[in-house]
């Protein structure tokens, strides 16, 4: 805990750390402020220390990225999905979700589970097996085995056997004792396998299975067609098989007297022991006979399941084998029962399947009832109990990809009441259709902890949808789903600009601003189009009203004053300019309104539908902002964005300026540009420069050829091409050199035909946030990544005159004086920013604050911050009575304080002079559906201050905090003072920043390019938490990163899953109580009694002893080349971290209890089961002995 004072006397007049600095900073104007505040003490009480906060990551939700292997445990009951990233999933019943990452990244090929042992094997493209702990709520890896000369294909692990059979590229296969993962000197050679006259080599293992029959039996099946039934004790091949074809998978009839192989020809073959010559059945599902007599040729078979039922015929459930001929055809799964045959068709390729049957033993009737299937971008289970076949109801949130992500949004401690609110609204769209059994991956056990509290997250999606998630409990949950689209008309092909703007996604969401308290709903669309919603639990007509707002000026066509009148966004500069007229600004509600020769250039994007709509109950939409074409150029896309529902206002700017819409009246209040919100108090010298005569090109926001990094500008045609096209561009990865023009490839052409001779193929904004300032210009791989990553981070693009036109029309002295001018503030690069007074508007917060130094009592103001690092206020004056608001006109003052930073600014907040995080107003809900109360009127309740702040408190003062790219500065209002500030990088820069309460006080939360994390406290700034935890290494992580209370956040990890994290102590803490149990002991079920006639002349499987054949004594040792044995960390070591905590003894002793009692169960079963056997033998000999004592030699 750190107390600190500071006496307010001529503060005003410097600041610390100031020197870095120029003279507009921090408010230092000329001089001690007249009204600057009499000499007092602030005395805050820093609580948080760097012991309060822990970096972990949490859970991770979502479908798998580039899945490729699947197990499933028949008595725990749980699944694991393994990825091409090196990645496992373990899921069991709702609550129970675990992620596993493999250090090295490599794929997963296989996954085997030790059945009910809690245990896990996987296999990986690096020829490595590992063995995972599931007996933790964290797993952890106990051993790994890295084979070191041959390449591993298949494995397979009997059940209750510790012996792993390891098929590999070669042919051979290895035996791993699963105990201790080490390799036995036990090897079936390729070459021993197969007859001795075989000429070829019999290619990769690609399957193996022990003999539901005779477990001493092993079948190896090798790719090119051939199989051997190897005898594990006589060490010899029973019998081969060599067939044309090749063999994808084998599957066992339960009683192990026949198996059926698929093939690549599309055909399904069954071989009966008796006779291993030819198969006794071969099939081809989908080949059809043609007219000439010749079979249809079709797709492989990838894998067969040949399962019995007790009280039906069997199942043959097969994935592929279509015929080539029909081309567009979904992928499907095939299921054979009887005569009838049942194909379901899949929206994506099948990855791998699996029967779930109801017991976990091959050699008794396997009942299968419901299949597995692992698509690419879907996990389905088909019930197969019922004719129709019908799916279960996933209850995993396995659709958040069902539309690219393109934003997110994380709220933590939601008022309680929205959770139940939005759950009873959107559960009345949910499908229906689904199997009424209940999911059968049950296994696990999740309770809901003590340290819950209701959490929301907000996806944006590429096709404008809108998802909102219960995320309470580390669980995830839809709640809600918002189709933004349902506002416009369908654009028809070739007539709607937005295909000129975007090409695929003209509805996508750029960002979202959500008030949970007023329930008040706002969009932002890449086609420059903002949509309001409100709530209501009632339907309604209603009639959706739209603003057009004119932001696409250009000051540097400014160049005569006859232009300047004519320019329809833009004040005279010395005449009011900022108090808006209304020919100036506002236009008309009605959409297309524009004057009759502009009104082509006057389209926006999108059309909104102009006539009486019938809304369902939920989010109704009541405005929508759109920003038209203005002299043949597309609108820029919108930077920041920010609504206040205690005044009613909404408030977006972009690179060209800023506008403030009132959406009670429905009027456009302010519409101007950067420069022109200055006035005089502008801290730059901008010089007046020839007109630029390139213009922007028509294409707008779907294409972008600037020479100095195209190649990372891809995000153009939507902001998710990376997740539409399936990958991710690195932000570092292809530089491209300059002077280098990239040519447009594609549907770029004829646009540039359009263009005219002497357009440029780029774009002239200037991006939010991409200002380069503390960088020096050089056309360098990181410069330009930096500049790309900022530009598609913020969803608008940039150009620097005079980076890409050399020939310039300033002379170098004039280019000397004024880099030296802002030397103190700026580096060498300020010199091309400087030319181009373009400058975006990167974030906007409304809130009760002093818009002037001699204010005594707070106002409404507009915070702004600019991607030069520049920090306006702009007072309001807005009416208190509620009749008076809807009829009088707001009046915006000039702009107050100019206020300065390094790098572009992020974020602002409120803290009053205790120090507690001051809240900006909001109006309470209320519907305006409901139907009419006499006794009870309708009034707007607005609340303004947070309960731990007073007018008192608040009259006196209060502090700003600011952040931005590089720096975070605390002020004291009304004073404009700087108290404090922190360089909080130098090498990177800051992506995303936010104010965040944790353990009851409040910090200021950062993430870094570089892929630090860092909390600094609040108000000193001084660091409490700085952890490297993720490179940033794509666009995703940037534009999903999210920071939220209680020491959380959140990120899109791949295109199809959201990684949540913390960075609370007290959370880590207690994460152990929160996540769920893998692993619950069970009793394993007993295999049923196979009878004396059936045991004795069928064989016994239950005498063959893999120890006495595998173990050391008999086997030997294996080469030590042949493969390394690595030591884990999920042991007795790994558990006492997994289980640290406030009840990490107590897990650890009832860890050790359910241990042992499972082996007391273990060893009491095996007692019953012998003294059982020894019974049956009993009995069976004395009957045997009764039959045959009185009978002569000659009778038997």
């Amino acid at each position: 805990m750190k107390k600190f004072r500071k006496v307010l006397d001529g503060l005003t007049t410097s600041s610390p750390g100031g020197g870095t600095m120029g003279s507009p900073s921090c408010g230092s104007a000329a001089g001690t402020p007249t009204a600057a505040p009499t000499p007092k003490e602030i005395d805050v009480q820093e609580t948080l220390v760097s012991e309060n906060f822990q970096l972990c990551k949490t859970v991770r939700h979502g479908f798998p990225y580039q899945p490729t292997a699947l197990a499933f445990d028949p008595v725990q009951k749980i699944l694991a999905i393994g990825s091409r990233s090196g990645g496992v999933r373990i899921l069991g019943r709702p609550g129970v979700d675990c992620f596993c990452q493999h250090e090295s990244g490599a794929a997963v090929l296989q996954l085997q589970f030790l059945i009910n042992e809690g245990a896990l094997v996987t296999a990986c493209a690096d020829d490595t097996l590992h063995l995972w702990n599931l007996r933790q709520r964290r797993p952890a890896i106990l051993h790994s085995l890295k084979f070191n000369r041959e390449r591993i294909t298949f494995c397979h692990l009997p059940f209750q056997s510790k012996w792993l059979y390891v098929g590999t590229e070669r042919g051979n296969t290895h035996i791993v004792n699963i105990e201790s993962f080490i390799l036995s000197g036990y090897v079936i050679m390729w070459n021993k396998a197969i007859e001795l006259s075989t000429k070829t080599h019999p290619g990769p293992v690609v399957h193996l299975s022990d003999s539901p029959k005779d477990e001493g039996k092993l079948l190896v099946g090798f790719e090119s067609g051939t199989i051997v039934q190897w005898d594990l004790r006589a060490k010899k091949a029973d019998f081969r098989i060599y067939y044309d074809e090749a063999i994808h998978s084998v599957s066992w009839h339960h009683e192990g007297k026949q198996f059926m192989c698929s093939h690549s020809d599309g055909s399904l073959t069954v071989w009966n022991l008796r006779n291993t010559s030819k198969p006794i059945q071969v099939t081809f599902p989908h080949g059809k006979i043609q007219k000439d007599g010749k079979k249809e040729s079709c797709k492989p078979i990838l894998k067969v399941d040949y399962k019995t039922s007790r009280n039906s015929e069997p199942f043959v459930i097969f994935s592929g084998g279509l015929s080539y001929d029909k081309a567009g055809r979904r992928p499907t799964l095939t299921i054979m029962h009887g005569k009838a045959i049942t194909v379901l068709e899949m929206d994506y390729p099948i990855v791998e399947f699996m029967t779930l049957c109801e017991t976990p033993y091959n050699n008794e009737v396997q009942d299968p009832y419901a299949v597995v299937v692992l698509l690419e971008k879907d996990l389905i289970v088909v019930d197969l109990t019922q004719s129709n076949f019908p799916v279960f109801e996933n209850p995993y949130p396995m659709d958040i990809h069902e539309s690219p992500v393109t934003c997110t949004a994380y709220f933590a401690d939601c008022p309680p009441d929205i959770i139940p609110v939005l759950y009873s609204i959107g559960v009345k769209h949910k499908k229906t259709g689904y199997s009424q059994k209940e999911w059968p991956v049950s296994g696990g056990m999740w309770t809901l902890g003590s340290h819950t509290y209701p959490e929301i997250i907000i996806t944006g999606h590429a096709d404008g949808s809108i998802k909102f998630w219960d995320a309470s409990a580390i669980t995830l949950q839809m709640l809600y789903k918002l189709k933004t689209n349902k506002v416009f008309e369908k654009p028809k092909p070739n007539e709607s600009r937005a295909a000129e703007l975007v090409d695929d996604d003209p509805f996508a969401v750029q960002m979202v601003s959500w008030c949970p308290q007023s329930r008040i709903f706002c969009v932002v669309g890449i086609s420059a189009h903002i949509i309001l919603y409100r709530f209501s639990k009632y339907d309604a007509n209603t009639q959706i009203v739209s603003l057009e707002v004119r932001l696409q000026c250009d000051p540097e066509d400014v160049i005569s004053p006859s232009e300047n009148e004519n320019n329809p966004c833009f004040s005279e500069p010395h005449s009011g300019s900022h108090s808006p007229q209304p020919h100036h600004h506002q236009h008309p509600p009605s959409p297309g309104g524009g004057t009759p020769e502009s009104f082509k250039d006057s389209t926006p994007c999108l059309k909104v539908k102009d006539r009486v709509v019938r809304v369902p109950p939920g989010y109704q939409a009541e405005l929508v902002i759109q920003l038209p074409w203005i002299d043949g150029e597309p609108p820029q896309q919108i930077s920041s964005l920010d609504i206040n529902s205690a005044y009613g206002l909404l408030a977006f700017g972009n690179c060209n300026g800023l506008a403030v819409v009132d959406y009670l009246q429905k009027t456009i209040l302010l519409c101007m540009s950067t420069l022109d919100l200055y006035g005089a108090a502008d801290p730059y010298q901008r010089l007046t420069r020839s007109p630029r005569r390139n213009r922007q090109s028509t294409s707008g926001l779907t294409e972008l050829s600037d020479n100095q990094q195209s190649v990372d500008m891809e995000r153009s045609k939507s902001p998710t091409s990376d997740h539409v096209n399936g990958h991710c561009t690195s932000p570092t990865s292809q530089p491209c050199s300059a002077g280098k023009p990239r040519v447009p490839m594609g549907p770029e052409g004829p646009r540039l035909a359009r263009r005219g001779p002497g357009r440029p193929p780029f774009r002239k904004a200037q991006s939010a946030a991409c200002m380069e300032i503390s960088l020096p210009v050089s056309h360098t791989e990181g410069y330009a990544s930096r500049r790309a990553m900022l530009q598609q981070l913020h969803g608008v693009t940039m150009y620097s005159h005079d980076e890409h036109h050399s020939a310039t029309p300033y002379c170098w002295s004039d280019r000397e004086s004024r880099e030296n001018s802002f030397s103190r503030s700026r580096s060498s690069s300020v010199s091309s920013i400087d030319r181009d007074t373009k400058e975006a508007i990167t974030t906007l917060q409304f809130g009760e604050s002093f818009g002037r130094k001699s204010d005594t009592l707070p106002t409404p103001c507009l915070w702004v911050g600019t991607s030069l690092g520049v920090i306006l206020l702009i007072p309001m004056s807005i009416p208190t009575d509620q009749e008076e608001r809807m009829e009088e006109a707001i009046t915006i003052g000039p702009c107050g304080a100019v206020l300065m930073l390094k790098g572009s600014v992020l974020r602002f907040g409120f803290l009053d002079c205790m120090g507690a995080l001051l809240q900006t107003p909001y109006e309470v809900w209320r519907d305006l559906n409901a139907p009419e109360d006499p006794d009870r009127p309708r009034k707007r309740k607005l609340v303004h201050y947070s309960p731990s702040s007073s007018q008192d408190t608040y009259g006196d003062g209060h502090l700003a905090i600011v952040c931005s790219e590089r720096q975070a500065k605390v002020f004291l209002m009304p004073s404009q003072s700087c108290l404090f500030v922190h360089n909080i990088t130098e090498s990177s820069f800051v992506l995303r920043s936010d104010l965040v309460s944790v353990c009851n006080s409040v910090c200021l939360a950062c993430f870094c390019a570089n892929g630090h994390v860092m909390t600094l406290s609040l108000p000193s700034l001084r660091p409490l938490m700085d952890v490297n935890y993720l490179p940033l290494t794509d666009m995703r992580i940037a534009r999903t990163f999210c920071f939220t209370n209680g020491g959380q956040a959140l990120y899109l990890s791949s295109p199809t899953e959201i990684q949540r994290i913390t960075y609370s102590q007290e959370m880590y803490d207690n994460l152990q109580e929160m996540l769920g149990e893998l692993f619950t002991p069970t009793e394993t079920p007993e295999a049923q009694n196979r009878g004396f006639l059936k045991g004795f002349f069928g064989g016994n499987a239950h005498t063959f002893d893999r120890e006495e054949l595998f173990g050391e004594a008999a086997a030997g040792k294996a080469s030590r080349s042949l493969a390394q044995h690595i030591p884990g960390q999920g042991g007795v070591e790994g558990m006492k971290v997994a289980a640290s905590g406030a009840v990490g003894e107590l897990a650890r002793a009832r860890i050790a209890l359910d241990e042992r009692g499972q082996r007391l169960g273990e060893l009491e079963e095996r007692t019953a089961l012998m003294m059982t056997s020894a019974e049956s033998f009993s009995k069976h000999a004395h009957e045997l002995m009764l039959k045959c004592k009185d009978k002569k030699w000659y009778q038997f």
